[in-house]
């Protein structure tokens, strides 16, 4: 667990994606690939340990506002940077009626960002398939919901199990409890209206998968048809990142 989560000040949700077993019995690297809350947020020892890891591509999900609101990653010329809005609907997690069902409604967000975002989604998966020596790491606002359907579709394709998919998006419950102070800290005055901001339960992303699976005949399926994930760019993705 320890190796999984990589301890930072004021990030929450920086976790290396590797470990987990993928096609043929091999499995997905170590320090090659992370996952992360905001890149915004990051400073003076938290940069230091940040540059200490090696990498060398950053995807940022979220929306052009978001990042200029919120900052990129610093000295975003040290890196191959890429702004790829996977999300095409904005909507206020705070302000959510506490009545609807909080999981179906996250992953009804997500079935949207499966459609209107496929172009993106395909950008980002190529980018990670393609990127350059040393290591990646994609990131949105708190880590769960962008950055979590970019982390399941990586695993998917790397042949990942569907239980390790699940309990990869899951692990994002252990920062909830941070990710509400900080909305807090961030939001004097205002009333936190919806009970499940900041979860992540494994059940959003088995509905996600399920729904795919429903329109497409698999999550997979969805990644080659819809989003146009070709053979040659899983065979890159395996090549870059699992390992015996």
């Amino acid at each position: 667990m320890t190796r999984r989560h990589i301890p930072f000040e004021r990030l929450h949700n920086f976790r290396d994606m590797g470990g987990y077993r993928g096609a043929d019995g091999r499995r997905v690297a170590w320090g090659a690939l992370y996952r992360a809350d905001s890149l915004g947020k990051l400073r003076g020892a938290d940069w230091q340990r940040f540059l200490e890891l090696g990498i060398r591509t950053v995807i940022d999900l979220r929306y052009p506002w978001e990042a200029d609101a919120k900052g990129r990653v610093p000295e975003p010329h040290r890196f191959v940077y890429a702004n790829l809005s996977i999300e095409h609907r904005p909507y206020d997690q705070a302000d959510i009626d506490p009545a609807v069902d909080p999981w179906r409604y996250l992953a009804d967000r997500a079935a949207e960002v499966t459609e209107d975002g496929a172009e993106e989604i395909r950008r980002a998966l190529e980018l990670i398939a393609g990127a350059e020596p040393g290591a990646t790491v994609f990131h949105c606002t708190s880590g769960k919901d962008r950055t979590g359907l970019i982390a399941a579709f990586v695993l998917t394709l790397l042949g990942v199990s569907r239980e390790d998919v699940l309990a990869d998006f899951a692990l994002t419950e252990l920062a909830t409890a941070r990710l509400l102070a900080d909305w807090h800290t961030a939001n004097p005055g205002r009333t936190m209206r919806w009970p499940s901001y900041g979860r992540a339960p494994a059940t959003v992303l088995a509905l996600v998968l399920d729904d795919l699976s429903a329109r497409y005949g698999s999550p997979s399926a969805y990644l080659l048809d819809r989003v146009g994930i070709t053979p040659a760019t899983v065979l890159r993705l395996r090549e870059r990142l699992l390992t015996a």
